[in-house]
């Protein structure tokens, strides 16, 4: 009689525990039905990783540009115009009021 009450009781917690985890294979964060949203993440964060990619690799050919042992005249030009406000004579220079 004992026998047949804990062999009744393990089948219910192993049927209630079985029970949980195919809920949670379905219905839960990581579950089946989410396989489709995940897989849409992963495909936007891989064309991320690709702009930034490819950002980076923009970012380095420009400083390699401006290393000390290899300074491009352009790029030298380009910046101390930029930054620095110089011109070259003949260049004509218009200013905005800010």
């Amino acid at each position: 009689m004992i026998r047949r009450k804990f062999d009744i009781i393990v089948t219910i917690v192993c049927v209630a525990l079985l029970g949980y985890f195919a809920w949670h294979a379905f219905h839960g964060p990581r579950g089946f039905g989410y396989e489709k949203t995940i897989s849409a993440q992963a495909k936007d964060l891989g064309a991320k990783l690709d702009q930034l990619r490819s950002e980076r690799e923009r970012l380095d050919k420009r400083v390699g540009l401006m290393r000390p042992d290899s300074i491009d005249p352009d790029m030298l030009d380009e910046l101390a115009r930029a930054n620095l406000g110089f011109a070259k004579p003949g260049d004509l220079v218009i200013t905005t009021a800010n």
